[in-house]
């Protein structure tokens, strides 16, 4: 399985990376862990509260030791809901204990939301192929945000559009026939593209996602039997 490569701005993940996701759920009704965080009795109430609040993002809780892990591998933690959260458990009990601290980082999160909203908008059509977002804190309280972008979904857009079909029928079986090509590359974790960018703002970020996505249409090089045999290959979306 390949690994994530990262550099300080883009980390690359190899083609054939499937997604895995190492989180845990604890016992302790933390729900995803990384590591094994512990909470006092306080600081779990209120992070319970906090997930509720923010019930559209994913909370992953990180133990002390394992941050610099956890920000390494960020990108690698998938989420089916609109934004992933690693925030570790010292953040958590200080938040529980100090008003301030609490309200500078709730703050940050009632933002993120917003902000996100309006990226995806900007995004339009290309939100779609971004696997996931998120959003991590450093220990000075500044938040940096990332996502993971399918470039395979770019160039298999490229593949569809080349095809040209010439009748609605035609276009509407070769959708049909992407989606069900990867729904089956989705559970044999089928060969992907995928490529982390990150940013201290959404506006970084966006203009990563889209750069990412023009590399992508730059790197579609068509086969020579796609050519032969008029792109009639596996299209997938």
């Amino acid at each position: 399985m390949g690994q994530l490569e990262s550099n300080s701005a883009v980390a690359t993940y190899a083609a054939d990376y499937q997604y895995r996701d190492k989180t845990v759920k604890d016992s302790r009704t933390y729900g995803r862990t990384i590591g094994q965080p512990e909470l006092s009795e306080k600081a779990q109430k209120y992070y319970e509260k906090l997930k509720a609040k923010y019930s559209n993002m994913d909370f992953i809780l990180v133990s002390p030791e394992m941050k610099e892990e956890a920000e390494r591998n960020k990108g690698m933690y998938a989420s089916s809901k609109e934004l992933l959260v690693l925030i570790d458990s010292d953040k958590i009990e200080k938040m529980a204990e100090d008003e301030d601290y609490r309200k500078k980082y709730e703050t940050i999160l009632s933002n993120a939301t917003m902000q996100l909203n309006q990226m995806k908008s900007q995004l339009g059509g290309n939100a779609d192929k971004v696997s996931s977002f998120g959003m991590t804190f450093d220990d000075n309280g500044n938040a940096s945000f990332f996502a993971v972008v399918d470039k395979s979904l770019e160039q298999q857009r490229e593949r569809i559009d080349e095809k040209r079909a010439e009748s609605r029928e035609e276009k509407r079986k070769a959708a049909k026939e992407a989606e069900k090509q990867r729904r089956e590359d989705r559970l044999k974790g089928g060969r992907r593209d995928l490529e982390m960018v990150e940013g201290s703002s959404w506006e970084d970020v966006l203009k990563k996602i889209n750069d990412a996505l023009v590399s992508a249409r730059a790197d579609y090089i068509q086969t020579d039997s796609e050519k032969q045999i008029g792109q009639s290959v596996d299209y997938t979306v």
